[in-house]
């Protein structure tokens, strides 16, 4: 944290601040978001706890993967058939929705 500082000492100043950290032996951590995941292999967190609230420090190889959503042939047709709209129309919404038939539905209905 600073550097030159004895971590022995870099500890006793935390406690005496009342924060208190906690390394975790993690092999991999997943960020998700709405269209992608953020993949961190090998690791390093901590988890930092100070004035009631607890945040996680995160560090390693970044590794970015884009959200594909699976959709079958029977799940297209339905939203065709309860939202009257096209194939492509449907398959749209879907993707928009994450899968969701209903909510594609609602969506399209509107």
């Amino acid at each position: 944290m600073f550097p030159g500082m004895n971590p022995r000492d870099m500890q006793k100043a935390m406690q005496r601040m009342g924060i208190k950290q906690e390394d975790i032996p993690a092999t991999e951590v997943i960020i998700r978001t709405a269209d992608k995941e953020l993949v961190i292999t090998d690791p390093q967190v901590a988890k930092i706890k100070m004035m009631g609230q607890e945040s996680f420090q995160i560090s390693g190889q970044v590794h970015e993967r884009v959200k594909t959503v699976e959709m079958s042939a029977e799940d297209i047709q339905a939203v065709v058939d309860q939202a009257g709209c096209t194939a492509e129309e449907a398959e749209q919404a879907l993707k928009n929705a994450g899968g969701d038939i209903a909510a594609a539905i609602l969506t399209l209905q509107k």
